[in-house]
């Protein structure tokens, strides 16, 4: 069947299930600069700007994206010749699709081409926020200290050049440089990533880089500079060519369209350095302190996801869904949730932790959200240490259950020493510290501590020998036989036992 091409002149001929924006675009200015233009921001905030721009007709609010590195310049190419345009897919748990063109990104820029140019963006008038997902790993500081690491070469390239930065630090700094310079009010910065107090995160870390480059800026951006923390919750997985193809089958060609689920979140710190948009209209909230809401998403879905994917890619599952489908992992990750997770969480606010664990599982049960378990995984160095290891160390300074989150633990020493499954089938690994994990896990075999070692990652848990104890006796069992069925198996009936 013949296509057609999604860009802004054939929005009118896109089939009739097709959502479209019902305001005019070329009316929309950028007051929003976003780095980071992956799946996530694509399904969340400019989703969010979207519903936004079509509901109060506001035209300050659009959003260009920026690319830092090359490997961004794929999505720009594409998104430059749809207009910026995408196709949003909403897949419902009972096989219901919405079909949603997103029109709130209205420009895209990369800043490995032209940096100059990027942080002039930033520090032009028009734009009030920058925004950012940059994953865990792009905020560049230590696991182990929460420090900033000043031993990346890229940063040391940006302190010496920083009319040419490669980093975000960099091209932050950069801009509110000129936006002084120009006598202009600060932007805020918005971090949109899955870290604990991320928008503190992200202050320490451009304080620390900025002092290091020009202490007199850094004054300035400490007092002037706004940065809200927020917790952000969409499932949004790897679009796959089947996606596309679907798209396509419809009568539509869109090169990158984006899938997620029906339900979001998002809940923002009510601190902004020059205005906002009203996004509580649209579905966000707004809270004096994020805190609690954070803490309950990152330590129940967050860890929740590393606890099926770790567990289940040794098992042999592929997806989230598929893990959950399993009656075991699903009743391995309720026991998780109920028994070590949620005794360390603080109240929330309007939320009823047991309803919400009870949604998670229906979320992550979706059979038409393929969340690929490589993809869960993917760089755990920078989300075990937030995700699940604080639920170790407050359980055990209270004398908690530590079993559920410690066999996590070894099944991930194990997942690194081996890369395969209990199959022998290769696991795809992603991770910048793919390689000391590994030698950290290989040394297993002479000192059974040898992948908690690894500081960076597990800080001081070695020696600790509540958790080593158990640790150990996990691996040991793993490693005499790579069935990870029959731990999580036994845990359950030892835990019914004792119950």
């Amino acid at each position: 069947m013949n296509t057609i091409q999604l860009n802004q002149g054939n929005l009118q001929n896109l089939p009739e299930s097709f959502a479209l924006p019902t305001y005019d675009r070329s009316k929309v200015k950028a007051g929003i600069v976003h780095i980071g233009i992956g799946g996530f921001h694509r399904s969340h905030e400019a989703f969010y700007t979207d519903e936004l721009l079509a509901s109060t007709g506001s035209t300050e609010w659009g959003i260009c994206g920026v690319g830092l590195r090359e490997a961004d310049r794929k999505i720009g190419d594409i998104l430059k010749q749809q207009d910026y345009l995408y196709t949003l897919i909403v897949k419902h748990p009972d096989g219901k699709i919405e079909n949603r063109v997103i029109g709130s990104i209205v420009d895209f820029m990369l800043g490995c081409d032209d940096a100059a140019a990027v942080t002039d963006k930033m520090a032009s008038e028009d734009t009030k926020i920058v925004s950012l997902t940059i994953t865990e790993g792009g905020y560049n500081f230590n696991p182990a200290t929460n420090e900033f690491d000043f031993t990346n070469p890229d940063v040391q390239h940006d302190l010496a050049n920083p009319q040419n930065p490669k980093m975000v630090f960099g091209f932050l700094t950069e801009a509110l440089r000129k936006r002084r310079a120009a006598g202009l009010p600060a932007f805020t910065v918005q971090s949109c990533d899955n870290i604990q107090h991320n928008g503190n995160m992200t202050r320490k870390m451009l304080l620390a880089f900025a002092e290091k480059q020009d202490a007199d800026l850094a004054k300035w951006i400490e007092q002037e500079v706004r940065f809200p923390n927020a917790m952000v919750d969409r499932i949004t997985p790897v679009t796959t060519p089947d996606d596309i193809a679907n798209l396509q089958a419809s009568g539509v060609e869109d090169a990158w369209p984006v899938v997620c689920e029906p339900f979001s979140q998002w809940v923002i710190e009510d601190t902004f350095s020059n205005g906002r948009p009203a996004w509580e209209n649209v579905g966000a909230q707004f809270v004096p302190d994020v805190t609690p809401y954070e803490t309950m998403k990152i330590r129940l879905l967050n860890a929740g996801h590393s606890v099926l994917g770790l567990l289940g890619s040794i098992h042999g599952h592929q997806t989230i869904d598929g893990c959950v489908a399993d009656p075991l992992f699903a009743a391995y990750l309720r026991r998780f949730m109920d028994l070590e997770a949620t005794p360390v969480l603080a109240p929330v606010e309007g939320i009823n932790l047991e309803d919400y664990k009870s949604s998670l599982i229906e979320r992550f049960g979706n059979p038409n959200v393929k969340d690929n378990l490589a993809r869960i995984c993917l760089e755990s160095s920078s989300k075990l240490p937030k995700f699940l290891i604080p639920t170790i160390t407050e359980n055990m300074a209270k004398g908690g259950s530590i079993q559920f989150a410690a066999l996590v633990i070894a099944a991930w020493c194990y997942y690194s020493d081996k890369g395969v499954n209990k199959e022998g089938v290769a696991l795809d690994i992603v991770d910048d510290m793919k390689a000391e994990l590994h030698t950290a896990a290989a040394g297993s075999q002479d000192d059974k501590l040898s992948f908690l070692k690894l500081t960076a990652v597990f800080g001081d848990l070695a020696q600790n020998a509540v958790f080593t104890d158990v640790y150990v006796a996990m691996l040991d069992a793993l490693y005499a036989n790579p069935n990870i069925a029959e731990q999580m198996q036994n845990m359950l009936e030892k835990e019914a036992l004792v119950a």
